[in-house]
């Protein structure tokens, strides 16, 4: 069975609170075309609860129509927006947010959000987190639909074949439960496949965490308490494992083991 995606978006929620600080954390799923608002973390209210978002109206709608990341610093005279949703969004206290899309194949499948209830605004480096954090939720997507295309074939394909690709899919897949249901797919099939490794250290991690999020090595220095030279030895022998050469190509190839969402 399918893990449930709507255990993804909560998954992501935490993320988002957990890299930003913002007391506020939603999200939607697309269903015929509209948002639908149905993951919370740090609501108060059930204003906004199964709200339907049409496109190009509010925060979320603007980020539908322009599959982009769209924010606002003052929801109430924000001029970039409609304001079809005021009274659900203002019951919240809500008076900065920002929307980020997840995009699956160039197709949105959701919006992540994160917001703030004083008149602190968030910045690049809070989009610079949801998206990172989307672009996971979009991946993991992404694999699911390939998982359960492939299953459908089990009739057709030979054993060899499909565990082959089964077992290439678990390398790309992240751990957790829908890895674990692919290597056990793959063992029906001959035989165990095995999943990704990296020596990278905590450390390492640590700092590809950083610069994932847009931090420069001075500030990934002062958020992990390091001295920005241990954080330039720590980016040089992490890219020295990937087999890489720049602080993206990095970042990029660690999420692709699966060892940095």
């Amino acid at each position: 069975m399918r893990p449930a995606d709507g255990d993804l978006y909560r998954r992501a929620l935490r993320g988002i609170r957990q890299r930003t600080g913002v007391p506020l954390a939603f999200a939607g799923q697309l269903r015929d075309r509209r948002l639908v608002l149905s993951h919370f973390l740090g609501a108060r209210t059930n204003g906004l609860r199964d709200l339907l978002v049409e496109p190009g109206k509010g925060v979320g709608g603007t980020v539908l129509a322009r599959e982009h990341p769209h924010g606002v610093s003052d929801y109430r005279a924000a001029r970039s927006i409609t304001h079809d949703y005021d009274d659900p969004v203002l019951g919240e206290g809500i008076q900065a947010t920002v929307a980020v899309p997840v995009a699956v194949r160039g197709r949105v499948d959701g919006v992540l959000y994160a917001a703030v209830r004083d008149d602190l605004p968030l910045g690049d480096r809070a989009t610079g987190a949801l998206l990172a954090i989307a672009d996971g939720v979009a991946r993991e997507l992404a694999i699911r639909d390939e998982v359960d295309h492939r299953l459908e074939l089990l009739g057709a394909a030979t054993p060899d074949g499909l565990r082959a690709e089964l077992a290439a899919i678990a390398a790309d897949a992240p751990p957790g439960p829908l890895r674990d249901r692919l290597l056990r797919v793959c063992e029906r099939f001959g035989g165990p496949a095995a999943a990704p490794e990296t020596s990278l250290s905590a450390r390492e991690l640590d700092v590809l965490g950083e610069v994932a999020l847009g931090c420069t090595n001075a500030e990934a220095a002062a958020r992990l308490a390091l001295k920005p030279e241990t954080v330039k030895a720590y980016l040089r022998s992490a890219m020295a494992k990937l087999g890489v050469h720049r602080r993206q190509q990095a970042v990029l190839e660690a999420r692709r083991l699966g060892v940095l969402p």
